[in-house]
């Protein structure tokens, strides 16, 4: 007989079909998820997710749609005399503008300060009901991203690469020493030695691929345990 925690386990990996029963009685219903005659179904495949009495499916795949609050990273595709244009992995894309950096810029003047190709850490400030999206990098922690590597992964991962009250990702930067930045849009910055970002590089990818599969922080554990040990007798 299983215990509960294996069995709660269980059901935050498990994998849907859109119309699929989810539960009923005590649940309610959330995103990615309908209700019909106090039953909950699946809306989408998916991995099923319970919390707070919410019932959940994380998509496996899609695009990034921005929400208020989120933090993402994102690249300067385009610059105009007062803003600049950024990609965030979204259909939609999300002016930076000039009273909204972090610097005391001028009208004309916004090639001083960010240019094609370079990466930002920004929150977004506003989504309207035609998706017209506005980043910010005016509060404390966002900046430009220099040197490093970016790595990307479905954004419906970013919660498993994050974990529980952000055991997972702090494991991964416990045992690579990497500065590591998770943005909501599924693009995540590394930076510190190029072996130890190989290896959170390589941890990463294995909870994309291996996300739904019970056991995995345990796995994960070990390798990154090994690939430490490794390096110390290497």
């Amino acid at each position: 007989m299983k215990s509960e925690s294996s069995q709660n386990i269980e059901v935050d990996r498990e994998l849907v079909l859109p119309g699929e029963l989810l539960a009923e009685g005590k649940f309610k219903a959330g995103s990615g998820t309908y209700m019909e005659n106090g039953k909950i179904f699946a809306a989408q495949l998916g991995i099923k997710s319970i919390r707070s009495n919410f019932v959940n499916v994380v998509p496996l795949a899609g695009q990034y749609i921005p929400k208020v609050g989120d933090q993402v990273i994102g690249m300067i595709i385009d610059i105009g005399p007062s803003n600049w244009l950024t990609e965030i992995n979204s259909p939609y894309p999300a002016p930076l503008h000039i009273t909204e950096a972090p610097w005391r810029v001028d009208f004309g003047d916004t090639a001083r300060y960010l240019k094609v190709g370079d990466v930002i850490l920004a929150k977004v400030l506003m989504v309207d009901e035609v998706k017209h999206i506005q980043v910010t990098m005016k509060e404390r922690g966002l900046r430009k991203l220099q040197g490093g590597q970016i790595i990307e992964i479905p954004h419906s991962k970013v919660p498993r690469v994050i974990g529980r009250n952000g055991s997972m990702i702090q494991m991964i930067k416990e045992y690579t020493n990497c500065r590591i930045i998770v943005g909501q849009n599924g693009r995540i910055w590394l930076d510190g030695d190029a072996n130890d970002i190989a290896i959170a590089a390589k941890a990463i990818r294995t909870i994309d691929r291996e996300a739904q599969c019970l056991g995995l922080t345990e796995r994960l554990k070990e390798f990154l345990e090994s690939s430490k040990k490794n390096r110390r007798t290497g």
